[in-house]
């Protein structure tokens, strides 16, 4: 296990960036003049939009990982739908568009054929939502990983079928509002104990690589595509992106409702190996729940002049729980696992 050194950026009084204060080959692709911008400018993503924050993170990230030399297959979605309205287009590497639920099969059919010619310099992304991942996608993402394929996938989770209207889908927490979810009856919002978590299905695979990773924390999210990059064989990263529209909350506060998240538990960062637990991100400043599901629309039901107090110390209890599995407030012991910046 490799163990990287955690950053840590001061607040210096002046108006100094904190990329700025880093030697060059510490600073994020996202800071450099070569980056590609393979989303590129002119797509049609809501103010504020956690998963074109994402896709052009990862997509960068991985396009410098490959040497530019990367075809990427696109899901139906959110991401598919404002990036693409025909017939143009905001990508600027070779990008297919397939069905809701086949871009894993689609992927594993673009990996073969390059590797029938011979070109092993060329890599393979697949990307999607969570409908089309955890829900619509699933057996052609699983079969993906049983055959160990050589692609990487990345999951945009922004919890719902937001492209279509806010439905649930089988990542949406408990007790959020969504169109087929209402905050009605003496339990609203979606139940408690539904959908599944893909990235430890992903480890129940054996995968080479699978890890969680958030738009808060760019650091860590390009870290991550860049060492899946690095690795054969089928890799996953389930990426956390807020939707202000799905969400209901303010479009300027993306990347803070995203790093409540983190910061309350609810959206462990971690990375694993071979199904095992690898490295974490630490919490560094714990906060409740509350914190996070207050300023997101889909919640309102829980708070008011009667606040559902029970609920919201189910969804604490939820956050408690994977504090405690990853062990997001405990620092490494010498020789112990890594952690994240």
């Amino acid at each position: 296990m490799t163990e990287r050194t955690r950053i840590k950026f001061y607040q210096t009084g002046t108006f100094t960036v904190g990329n700025r204060l880093l030697g060059e080959e510490d600073r994020t692709v996202q800071s450099r003049i070569e980056r590609t911008n393979s989303l590129n400018s002119g797509h049609r993503a809501c103010q504020g939009c956690g998963e074109a924050l994402g896709a052009r993170y990862a997509v960068d990230a991985a396009m410098r990982a490959a040497g530019n030399r990367l075809i990427a297959v696109n899901a139906t979605g959110c991401l598919e739908v404002f990036s693409t309205p025909y017939p143009e287009s905001s990508w600027k590497l070779p990008w297919m568009h397939s069905l809701f639920g086949n871009a894993p099969a689609v992927a594993t059919g673009v990996a073969a054929a390059l590797r029938a010619k011979g070109r092993a310099d060329v890599r393979v992304l697949a990307q999607g939502g969570d409908g089309g991942t955890v829900d619509i996608g699933f057996g052609c993402l699983s079969g993906m990983f049983e055959r160990n394929d050589d692609v990487l996938y990345v999951c945009y989770d922004n919890e719902a079928y937001m492209n279509t209207g806010v439905q649930r889908s089988g990542s949406t927490p408990p007790s959020a509002r969504t169109m087929t979810t209402p905050a009605v009856g003496d339990h609203p919002g979606n139940a408690f104990r539904n959908g599944k978590n893909v990235p430890r299905i992903a480890m129940a695979h054996g995968l080479s690589y699978v890890a969680t990773a958030s738009v808060a924390d760019l650091r860590d999210l390009e870290t991550k595509v860049t060492k899946a990059m690095g690795i054969s064989g089928s890799r996953y990263i389930h990426i956390h992106v807020p939707c202000p529209l799905g969400w209901a909350h303010d479009p300027s506060l993306t990347i803070k409702v995203a790093r409540l998240a983190v910061e309350s538990g609810l959206f462990p960062l971690f990375e694993a190996e071979h199904g095992k637990i690898t490295g974490r991100t630490l919490i560094r400043r714990k906060v409740p729940v509350d914190r996070y599901l207050e300023l997101q629309g889909r919640f309102k039901h829980l708070f008011g002049e009667h606040p559902d107090r029970a609920s919201l110390a189910a969804i604490q209890a939820i956050a408690d729980q994977n504090i405690m599995e990853y062990r997001l407030m405990e620092e490494p012991v010498s020789g112990g696992g890594s952690v994240g910046t």
